[in-house]
């Protein structure tokens, strides 16, 4: 495929989406809305990038395919490919997790790097794809009105108003000049102990491709100890230290050499950066308010065992940006973007729910919880039942949208719940779908079709049929499919056979797709529906309900199969009448025949757009609502591994 680039957008005057904040999270929301042509102005309070540390280090399948579609495939080929996770009690293995794959991705479960290097390879593309950073502008203040949004900012020249449609405020831990600005609270707690950082480079032989967590060894007696590998034979060591360690102290001692040494022996080694943070979990009462989103460590924090931080930061930049695209281009109404809030703040709270139920066995808060803890722990040496319930964090994974308004259940395919530590859930509405490789060849000719599965389903709404119903012409019957999903949204639509397109058969093996079933998957590769390819008002009640709008009204329909002599041979090509960006859109197909002359409304042909929209909620900074809690800071951002 040829490297991503930015669409041109439809109205180059437009007023740009403001993104706050060019962390990672902000750097991956401003190139997600570049790639969908829509116009984006990045900012941070920083004269420059700062690269100094490791911090976010764990990145997860997902993201990583998120930043290769970005043309950021660097980051998955530099990083320290782990798949197995290995947890310690003293001395003793209680056990290992490897990690799983159900499609057949071409990319590792997890790599670790560095943060900063993340952040310099997202530059990059930035830069390539002609994104405007504006350093040493620091938010002030924030006000909205049924137009757009104004973000204050503090410059060395003095302040400035800067103009935007939207918002996506990406400003950590320490943003809560928008929280305040739009009264929303951020409730939680911060855990007392503190953690030890140190990034040492040193050759560890036998422990550069798994993560090693330990409880209560000899050389940290009653608390843990993390070790991760990262690139470069550097290591990265978590000590949980107690709430008034001091750093300073520790070094000037030789306590910091002896803690080194417990681990390492007399190899030699360089401390190469070193921190020292606390903990935090809090989750902001709202991610949405108006046309401001919260994104990242600015909507939620949590501890960073099972590296749910930045991981789940990117997740949120997919899922905001999709949606603010559509929006912008009049596929949807503004109460998509009420879908985000939705989606991403239930996910937030099973972070949260996570992480705390971690938090509270490493660092039991009284002696009853101690007491469980060591019994656990003990138990575990020689009871396999016992090792369920040790809890070294569960590692992250993508979160399922089962109960999200833009999903429609099949009770044939409903969700199992939270699945066991290390295994990935069913493929069902509302979950993931896994990645493989595909042969497009057929469908979509060309150089630039794309290889595997993911690049593929985020052009615009894919629909992946099962073989054609008994007695059904192939064509015909997925031309059916393909025009009932055309006639509700003006959308980039595809329609491809599961077992013309799956290469290895891994795809099908996983969904296991009833003849004529089809699977709905939205552009962030979540599965929105699956419905019988048959009833041509499913599918398109599916795509808009997967668009935020209410069914449509049920019309007439033609019937499609084996007689049907209006067959189309494009079956398989995606509509593309109004390609994101408009006319400087990039699509993957399309030929004049298949444009309409007048796009539909958004909300389908035929169809009102659902009337609900949510009122801005948002004031000026200094209008923050006299009964609203203060916004809580801790003492130390905490970093997400």
């Amino acid at each position: 495929m040829r490297p991503p680039a930015p669409r041109t957008p439809a109205d180059t005057a437009a007023e740009p989406v403001l993104v706050l904040g060019a962390g990672p999270v902000g750097q991956t929301a401003a190139l997600l809305l570049a790639r969908r042509g829509v116009p984006v102005l990045l900012m941070d309070a920083r004269p420059e990038r700062d690269a100094v540390g490791s911090k976010a280090i764990c990145q997860q399948r997902d993201v990583l395919d998120v930043w290769d579609w970005l043309g950021a495939g660097q980051v998955a080929e530099e990083g320290l490919t782990w798949d197995t996770a290995r947890t310690f009690y003293r001395d003793s293995e209680l056990f290992s997790v490897r990690l799983p794959d159900p499609g057949a991705s071409p990319l590792p479960p997890f790599v670790n790097i560095s943060q900063s290097r993340t952040e310099q390879v997202l530059d990059e593309r930035l830069a390539a794809a002609g994104v405007r950073t504006l350093w040493n502008h620091r938010v002030t203040g924030l006000s909205q009105d049924a137009r757009g949004v104004t973000v204050e900012c503090r410059t060395p020249d003095g302040p400035v108003r800067l103009r935007g449609s939207h918002a996506l405020s990406c400003l950590g831990a320490h943003g809560g000049v928008v929280r305040e600005a739009l009264g929303l609270s951020f409730d939680g707690t911060t855990f007392d102990d503190r953690f030890l950082i140190c990034d040492i480079r040193a050759d560890l032989a036998g422990w550069e491709r798994e993560r090693r967590f330990y409880f209560d060894p000899e050389w940290n007696p009653g608390r843990q100890v993390l070790i991760h590998p990262c690139p470069g034979s550097v290591y990265r060591i978590d000590w949980q230290v107690p709430s008034d360690f001091d750093l300073d102290a520790e070094e000037a001692s030789g306590r910091l050499e002896a803690r080194i040494r417990q681990i390492i022996g007399e190899r030699p080694y360089e401390i190469v950066w070193h921190s020292v943070y606390r903990f935090h979990t809090r989750v902001a009462e709202r991610m949405r308010a108006g046309r401001v989103l919260l994104l990242g460590d600015n909507a939620h924090l949590v501890a960073p065992f099972g590296a749910r931080g930045l991981n789940s930061g990117v997740q949120d930049a997919e899922n905001a940006a999709w949606k603010l695209a559509y929006v912008l281009a009049g596929w949807a109404g503004e109460e998509l973007l009420e879908s985000y809030h939705a989606e991403r703040h239930a996910a937030a709270l099973e972070n949260a729910d996570v992480t705390s139920a971690t938090m509270r066995f490493l660092v039991p808060q009284d002696e009853e919880e101690h007491r469980v803890r060591l019994a656990v722990l003990e138990a575990a040496l020689t009871e396999e039942a016992a090792r369920a319930r040790v809890d070294s964090g569960r590692l992250a994974e993508p979160f399922w949208y089962t109960d999200s308004s833009l999903t429609t259940p099949c009770p044939e395919r409903p969700f199992g719940g939270r699945p066991p530590r290390g295994r990935a859930p069913a493929p069902c509405p509302g979950v993931v779908l896994p990645d493989a490789p595909v042969d497009l060849s057929g469908d979509l000719p060309g150089a630039d079709a794309p290889a595997r599965l993911r690049p593929l389903l985020r052009e615009g709404l894919t629909l992946l049929v099962g073989a054609a119903p008994e007695g059904a012409d192939p064509d015909a019957f997925l031309e059916g499919v393909r025009a009932a999903a055309r006639g509700a949204t003006p959308a980039p639509v595809t329609a491809l056979y599961l077992d013309r397109i799956d290469t290895t058969g891994a795809l099908t093996r996983a969904l296991a797709p009833e003849p004529g079933q089809v699977w709905l998957v939205r552009p962030d590769a979540h599965v929105a529906a699956v419905v019988a390819g048959a009833d041509p008002d499913a599918v398109r009640t599916a795509v808009r309900t997967a668009l935020g709008f209410a069914p449509a009204p049920t019309v007439p329909a033609p019937t499609f199969g084996a007689s049907d002599a209006n067959a189309a041979s494009g079956a398989n090509e995606r509509s593309d009448a109004n390609a994101p960006g408009g006319a400087g859109g990039e699509p993957i197909s399309s030929t004049a025949t298949d444009r309409p002359a007048t796009a539909p409304a958004p909300g389908g042909a035929g169809g009102p757009a659902a009337a609900r929209t949510s009122e801005p909620r948002a004031s000026a900074a200094t209008d923050r609502p006299a009964g609203a809690a203060p916004d809580p800071r801790g003492d130390e951002p905490a970093p997400t591994a």
